[in-house]
């Protein structure tokens, strides 16, 4: 099969009691689990933030969480501290099959970038090696979930179509934190891209 499952940041802080705790998200575990059995491939990605991270807004003095601030790279949403290595925050969803797992990919490593996408740094040109890997094993056709619809899934989704990957996000299997209309404005931007919203 050459269709690969890619699950986007399905961890503690993005679920419900996390950090950056996106509503419903940990409703899309078992559905996620599911879809797993049905794919060429897995693909985990994980937010893995040093301490201190460029995009928490505690590290912007007199700035708060969900500000957009200008960094070298352009604009960036400044988060509450999350997903920082090797916490609990960090770690997956207690209910993902994680050993279904042919790569887990961590990014937002580098202290002074962060990346939503799973295949570039926010910069949209330092590359993550995932189109390498994909390409590498015959994986042509993508299909998305996880979390967040409208920033990490969203950005993983338009650069997978850019690169001309044959792309699907599936929509029952995310969820989205919606910060003033971004929601919208993601699922208007990945269709227009020609990705296929099922």
């Amino acid at each position: 099969m050459t269709r690969a499952l890619i699950v986007i940041d399905l961890q503690n802080d993005f679920c419900p009691g996390g950090a950056l705790a996106v509503t419903g998200g940990d409703e899309i575990v078992a559905g996620v689990n599911a879809q797993m059995d049905r794919a060429g491939a897995v693909i985990l990605t994980q937010d893995w933030h040093p301490a201190g991270h460029s995009s928490f807004a505690s590290q912007h003095p007199g700035r708060a969480p969900y500000e957009t601030v200008q960094m070298d790279y352009g604009a960036q949403v400044l988060w509450p501290d999350h997903c920082v290595q090797s916490s609990q925050g960090a770690a997956f969803h207690d209910g993902l099959v994680t050993d279904r797992a042919d790569l887990i990919l961590r990014k937002g490593f580098r202290a002074g970038i962060d990346s939503y996408s799973a295949f570039f740094e926010n910069d949209q040109t330092t590359p993550t090696g995932l189109e390498g890997y994909l390409r590498s094993r015959g994986l042509t056709a993508l299909d998305f979930t996880g979390l967040a619809t409208d920033f990490c899934v969203a950005w993983s989704a338009l650069d997978a179509a850019r690169l001309g990957f044959d792309v699907r996000v599936i929509l029952d299997l995310c969820r989205g934190i919606d910060l003033d209309g971004s929601m919208a404005r993601a699922l208007e931007e990945v269709r227009a891209a020609g990705v296929e919203l099922v």
